[in-house]
């Protein structure tokens, strides 16, 4: 009994998707974590609307079906009916059980080509950043801004631990080297590719509501706006060889200032515009926590 109470709590919660132990952090995977980590791109707001809207549609559908059986397992059992129906045909029943399912499709149909449109319809961008999946690890190329070019290899080693002296919270396996710094509230245009030599990638932001592939010989592309200032982690979401585990994505969004002012030093010194990027950040992140 105490098994099914935690069974269905834990259903409930999942549900409702509420519980401040298993709320979905920013930008990264929790301890303990139920939800989707928090939108912060309208792709991704429009995601999880769309996916709680099926995970209700999808209970409710379940419920009936259920009722339905128990009714059947009270009603129709031998010892309740011991001389059941010859009925083998119902008009009405045969076109309901045809009919509510059609109209169930096109209630999932219109929300789901809605975000497909939002999704792939690019919009005019503010400026675009090239990404380039090799074996294994990403690169990436500003050309509206200097023609900055890095690579963003896994963080990780001695390199962690002295990440971590200055920002304690840096994760294992997701951090780089080198993050994609991109300005808030700015429709950035994303050109997806993989090394001509290479595998198939995929670079993907479950916060951004952002995953292309990344496919050599070819370019793909997405788009997205970030609402809010932070750091946002992804993973190369494509099987693509024995380091696959190991290609993480940092995407670090600051104010149109401070990235006017890392594009500036970073074409001359990426890595002293990434320490001034981590310093005004961690600043940043300091005040707004002695303000709570």
């Amino acid at each position: 009994m105490r098994c099914l109470k935690a069974l269905i709590a834990t259903a409930v919660i999942s549900v409702l998707n509420v519980g401040p132990v298993m709320a979905a952090g920013i930008g990264q995977p929790v301890d303990y974590q139920m939800g989707l980590q928090q939108a912060v791109t309208p792709v991704a707001h429009n995601m999880q609307s769309f996916h709680t809207f099926l995970l209700w549609l999808i209970t409710l559908i379940s419920l009936f079906v259920l009722a339905l059986l128990i009714i059947v397992l009270v009603k129709f059992n031998a010892k309740a009916n011991p001389t059941p129906s010859k009925t083998t045909h119902n008009t009405m029943i045969e076109v309901v059980w045809t009919v509510v399912p059609v109209l169930i499709l096109i209630v999932i149909a219109i929300p789901s080509f809605r975000l497909l449109f939002l999704q792939r319809e690019i919009p005019e961008a503010e400026m675009t950043i090239k990404a380039t999946g090799h074996q294994w690890y990403w690169e990436y190329d500003y050309p509206d801004n200097a023609e900055i070019n890095f690579s963003a290899t896994i963080l990780a080693g001695d390199d962690l631990t002295e990440r971590r002296k200055t920002q304690p919270d840096t994760p294992r396996l997701l951090a780089t080297d080198n993050p994609v710094v991109v300005p808030v509230d700015t429709t950035v245009r994303m050109i997806v590719t993989a090394a001509p030599d290479g595998v198939i990638h995929a670079w993907a932001i479950p916060s951004f509501g952002s995953k292309i592939d990344a496919i050599p010989g070819r370019l793909n592309e997405i788009w997205f706006k970030v609402e809010k200032e932070g750091i946002y982690y992804g993973q190369c979401s494509e099987l693509c060889g024995k380091d696959h585990a190991y290609m993480p994505i940092e995407v670090r969004v600051v104010s149109k200032e401070n990235f006017a002012a890392w594009v500036d030093r970073a074409a001359s010194d990426l890595d002293e515009a990434n320490k001034m990027i981590f310093a005004r950040m961690s600043e940043t992140r300091t005040i707004a926590a002695t303000a709570d």
